[in-house]
């Protein structure tokens, strides 16, 4: 079974130097039949103007993710951690007992375009910790690579939860193919461009519930690129 989740239908806040649409539940938006699907609490689309950003705030127990399209997200954490997130890089905060961190668009020109991920640990009261690594970009193109895992496996980032999240770049007339194991679930989401996914049509935005299914096919006709969540 897939269940679609329209771009238009998400949550959605413009501030004027943030404008984001949530996929679930989140902040001021609440919507009790969309509160996240299994260990994946949230994905936000953010716009961050130039010079703009998050100032210093709070997490606890939850896993973050965060996935660059465009532009470049400068982060500061209160494990004195200092770093630029960009294009073809995937970062990991867990957040566990506590931690402070920021979030600001790194260009005084350019707005930032990037995911906010949020999934819910296997563990709670972990010690807070932080990761980014660098993905190959020919490594995305036409195929699912790896990105996070609970093992780090694969040059991935890890997760401290039973999650794979795979990112790839399709071009013009390009297939991906993933096979779920018995009792496992996926969530696809568009970033960028449109997919079919075993029949089923994605534009960008978009989002998708899959039960009870054995093999994705992922095709897209003039490009996208898209995250893929394989779910326990």
């Amino acid at each position: 079974m897939i269940q679609v989740r329209k771009s238009n239908d998400r949550g959605h806040a413009d501030h004027g130097w943030l404008d984001s649409h949530h996929t679930f539940s989140f902040a001021d938006y609440y919507d009790p039949e969309n509160m996240g699907f299994r260990a994946l609490r949230v994905i936000n689309e953010d716009r961050v103007q130039p010079a703009q950003g998050f100032g210093t705030h709070g997490h606890r127990d939850m896993e973050i993710i965060t996935y660059v399209l465009d532009g470049a997200l400068a982060h500061k954490d209160s494990l004195g951690t200092g770093s630029i997130i960009r294009p073809g890089e995937a970062q990991r905060m867990s957040a566990g007992t506590g931690i402070m961190h920021s979030e600001f668009n790194d260009s005084k020109v350019d707005p930032v375009h990037f995911l906010q991920i949020w999934i819910l640990p296997a563990t709670q009261g972990l010690a807070p910790g932080y990761e980014q690594r660098t993905i190959p970009a020919a490594e995305e193109r036409g195929r699912l690579r790896l990105i996070a895992a609970a093992d780090g496996r694969d040059g991935a980032v890890t997760i401290h939860q039973g999650v794979d999240l795979y990112a790839s770049v399709l071009g013009p007339r390009e297939q991906v193919s993933h096979r779920l194991q018995p009792g496992r679930y996926a969530w696809l989401q568009v970033a960028q461009g449109g997919v079919v996914l075993n029949g089923q049509a994605l534009k960008e935005g978009d989002g998708a519930a899959v039960s009870g299914e054995r093999s994705l096919e992922i095709s897209s006709e003039r490009g996208a690129e898209i995250l893929l969540f394989d779910l326990a």
